[in-house]
């Protein structure tokens, strides 16, 4: 006989019983942000990991996620609901790839995008998320930056900051990456007036019709403040969760066809009971790289 679905309740109280606080990314399923403690962008995740109190962190997300918890937080147990949530653009560029890289460019700093492996962050000297990209770059004051691996981002930073020359790694967010001008045009053309706000995860072309420029939590801020009645968002489907939570007087409008990322769409509020039930999932780094890893991120959580 087949298990019967997780129920909210259900979940909250294995996490009281385990000392648990449930995380969960702005693009997890509306279910799972509804059980979480936490909602909210990589630098929100980060940060709060940093300083949680309870001995168990379930983080519904990707698994670089889980290893950044895991890294900020050495005496707590993370757990990934599903093993298998990857991210593509994390997996654009690997420690070995970088290391050939910075050697091409000696004394050049190296900023990391959050998104990336652990072994990656090991040979960063500062990480950071979108939302505080710029902040991080600028703070460096060097004439020079090696970024990665997101093009996007990296070029993004770039206009912001005509006075740095960024050289940027070829990788992407496939979800964000494959929205194009036309698709952005399209939905402008059928709700005139309505503001457009984009990730700088999208292509340049993108953001450069858009009105704001934002991260997910900048996105958030955006539209409770705004009072528009209609909002264009670019960016991953699972935000339109929240953005109704923030503004519910603001019709929100999604991109045709939805962005929406498989990765982020995989944890189920099952898989957050079932991890917290059979403390499964369990993600640890070794020693040595979380060790070197943490001073990029204690700077990028430090930062904007």
């Amino acid at each position: 006989m087949p298990e019967a679905p997780a129920t909210l309740a259900e979940v909250r109280i294995l996490a009281r019983d385990r000392g648990a606080v449930i995380f969960a990314h702005n693009y997890q399923r509306a279910e799972v942000q509804a059980v979480a403690d936490v909602v909210g962008d990589s630098l929100e995740l980060a940060r709060r990991a940093a300083r949680v109190g309870a001995g168990v962190i379930v983080l519904a997300g990707v698994r670089f996620m889980a290893e950044t918890a895991a890294i900020l937080s050495p005496d707590k147990t993370v757990l990934l609901p599903r093993t298998d949530a990857g991210c593509p653009m994390a997996d654009m560029i690997t420690a070995p790839q970088l290391a050939a890289w910075k050697a091409e460019h000696p004394g050049v700093p190296v900023v990391m995008y959050v998104n990336s492996s652990a072994e990656v962050k090991a040979l960063t000297d500062v990480c950071c998320t979108s939302a505080n990209a710029v902040e991080v770059v600028r703070s460096l004051g060097v004439p020079k930056v090696l970024f990665g691996p997101d093009r996007n981002l990296g070029r993004w930073i770039a206009s912001q900051l005509p006075e740095v020359e960024m050289l940027v790694w070829d990788g992407c967010c496939p979800i964000h990456d494959e929205v194009t001008l036309e698709t952005v045009l399209a939905a402008k053309a059928a709700h005139p007036g309505a503001p457009v706000i984009a990730h700088p995860e999208c292509r340049p072309e993108v953001s450069a019709v858009a009105d704001e420029v934002l991260s997910t939590s900048q996105m958030l801020r955006y539209a409770a403040k705004a009072g528009e009645p209609e909002i264009i968002v670019v960016t991953e489907g699972g935000l339109l969760t929240g953005l109704a939570k923030a503004a519910p007087d603001t019709r929100f409008i999604g991109m045709t066809p939805p962005m929406l990322c498989p990765n982020m769409k995989l944890t189920r509020l099952d898989h957050v009971r079932d991890a917290l039930r059979d403390m499964s999932g369990v993600v640890t780094v070794p020693d040595d790289i979380a060790a070197a890893a943490r001073g990029s991120l204690e700077r990028m959580t430090a930062i904007g």
